[in-house]
């Protein structure tokens, strides 16, 4: 497929930009203009597969460096009745970058100076440029830590944190980034800049900012709450016998306020896939395990045992080709294996802070889950975890190559009806895809779950984009029809656009008017958000 054409906008604004920015710091090239026509979202990976280079590609792609510029963008913008859609990293999978209507992307990747750190206020102020990997590194450096550490942390921005209220996998300790936000600058849809320090109710007016995902302006600073490094972690793996009894003890736990910074328990399906790093079939022989494979062996046979290796060697063997195409087969034929072989649930906790606290609290911590029937398997599973905390960022592209498409759903529900969502969720995907689960970003008053699914990428024209959207149906309908939120982390974008209204009803006539307040020329990401 050709590289996307030129377009007469993007060569009649780019002297415009190049004077605003500089002439290495404005593309109209094809290249650039693909490189910037989508993000990760599965649904737009699905259409690259099918040839699809680039769907929706900007006019041109413009790179700031001051606040400044991004104003006198925007004010170019609003002159010429051009679109802006802020970027960052890319990294997003819900569409919420794709140039529907072409116009500009902004990429605020360029502007990462670190403002100011405060040790006496426990506060760091960065530009929104900053790569998250890079912003921790560099607080880490002087013995602090911001506590966010998401999957994406090695390709995702501040900004776009700040965008989709991201979440970290530390966050039942340290919160999401909007409870680590003190302020926030943006430069909205009247080329102002909102200085949300500088308001008598700016705490409040950052919230509101905080996850419009790029419709209201573009995030060019945040004040941000940081904390001392850590001095002491313990980790700690437990076998529970259900998902119920690992959830009712995660529930205990936070709710007699403990606060332990990992909370991952993975239900039956999933926990022979977490412990599976080492399994192999019958048929293929194990490799030597290092050193630390040795301790790890040992605790995926006491958890897993001989059984526990077999099925997930066969699990794995189903999983791919053919049984994708029969998902209700699938997911009931592995309900059966697991309910023969099967060994229970996997709970990872992890416990830091001060080292006299942090002992104390895991202590604590490991007592509770214990008296709510979980059995302690020692360090191992958690320190397995900490070593391949993000490898999940680099395993979906193995789903396409097979054949399949790969997608994760975090929604989000009070306590009480944690158990109706997980299975409404199960029911309605089953017949569309294999499907499986964790629970994590856990809270007193509820829990996120994050589900997993995949099935077949049919090759006619069209057809798997619609199994997708089938798959997502399913799914959000289910969600929504037992209160659960829509989006826990991973923000909202095209992917989920159409269930705003089922979810937040009448109050989407506020986002409505802040979006007339703050943008009243509409030049900013439209058709994102429900908007």
């Amino acid at each position: 497929m050709p590289l996307p054409a030129p377009t007469t906008r993007g060569e009649a604004l780019a002297p415009a930009l190049r004077s605003i920015t500089a002439p290495d710091r404005v593309s109209i090239t094809p290249t650039d203009r693909l490189a910037y026509a989508r993000d990760l979202w599965p649904r737009g990976l699905l259409g690259l597969e099918a040839g699809d280079l680039g769907a929706h590609p900007p006019d041109a792609v413009v790179w700031p460096e001051t606040v400044e510029e991004v104003q006198a963008i925007v004010r170019l913008a609003i002159a010429e009745r051009v679109p802006i859609v802020p970027y960052g990293a890319g990294s997003g999978v819900c569409g919420g970058t794709l140039a529907l209507r072409g116009g500009l992307v902004v990429d605020v990747k360029r502007m990462r100076r670190l403002v100011e750190i405060d040790p006496a206020s426990l506060t760091a102020t960065f530009d929104a440029g900053w790569i998250g990997e890079h912003l921790e590194h560099e607080l880490e450096r002087r013995g602090f830590t911001l506590g966010h550490f998401p999957s994406s942390i090695m390709c995702s921005t501040l900004g776009g944190w700040l965008a989709a209220r991201s979440a970290g996998q530390c966050s039942s300790r340290y919160g999401k980034i909007e409870d680590m936000v003190r302020s926030v600058e943006l430069v909205d849809g009247r080329a102002e800049v909102i200085d949300t320090a500088r308001e008598p109710d700016g705490e409040h007016l950052a919230q509101l900012l905080v996850g419009s995902e790029g419709t209201l302006g573009i995030f060019t600073r945040a004040r941000l709450q940081i904390r001392p490094a850590p001095e002491a972690r313990h980790l700690r793996g437990f076998a529970v016998p259900r998902v119920a009894a690992g959830c009712e003890a995660i529930r205990r736990v936070m709710q007699r306020g403990l606060r332990p910074a990992v909370v991952r328990l993975y239900d039956e399906l999933d926990t022979l896939m977490a412990l599976g790093i080492h399994a192999t079939s019958d048929a293929e022989p194990p490799p030597a395990p290092a050193p630390e494979g040795a301790a790890l062996d040992r605790w995926i046979d006491e958890f897993g045992g001989r059984e526990g290796r077999r099925a997930l060697g066969a699990i794995r063997r189903a999983v791919v080709g053919a049984a994708l195409s029969h998902p209700r087969v699938l997911n009931r034929a592995v309900d059966a294996v697991l309910g023969r072989v099967g060994r229970g649930c996997l709970l990872v906790i992890g416990v830091e802070g001060d080292a006299r606290l942090a002992e104390a609290e895991a202590n604590a911590t490991f007592r509770e889950i214990e008296a709510a029937g979980g059995r302690d398997l020692g360090p191992g599973p958690g320190e397995h975890w900490l070593r391949h905390r993000y490898d999940v960022s680099f395993k979906l592209s193995r789903v396409f190559e097979a054949g399949a498409f790969g997608d994760t759903m975090e929604v989000a529900v009070s306590w009480d009806r944690l158990m109706d969502l997980y299975r409404t969720v199960r029911e309605a995907v089953a017949p569309h895809a294999f499907i499986m689960a964790h629970f994590s970003h856990a809270y007193p008053d509820g829990c996120s779950i994050y589900f997993t699914f995949a099935a077949a990428a049919p090759t006619e024209p069209g057809e798997a984009e619609r199994r997708y959207d089938a798959v997502w149906r399913a799914a959000l309908t289910a969600a929504t029809s037992v209160g659960a939120t829509i989006s826990h982390h991973h923000g909202v974008g095209l992917s989920k656009a159409a269930f705003m209204p089922s979810e937040h009803g009448e109050s989407m006539a506020i986002l409505r008017a802040l979006k007339e307040a703050l943008d009243p020329h509409h030049v900013f990401n439209p058709g994102k958000l429900g908007l």
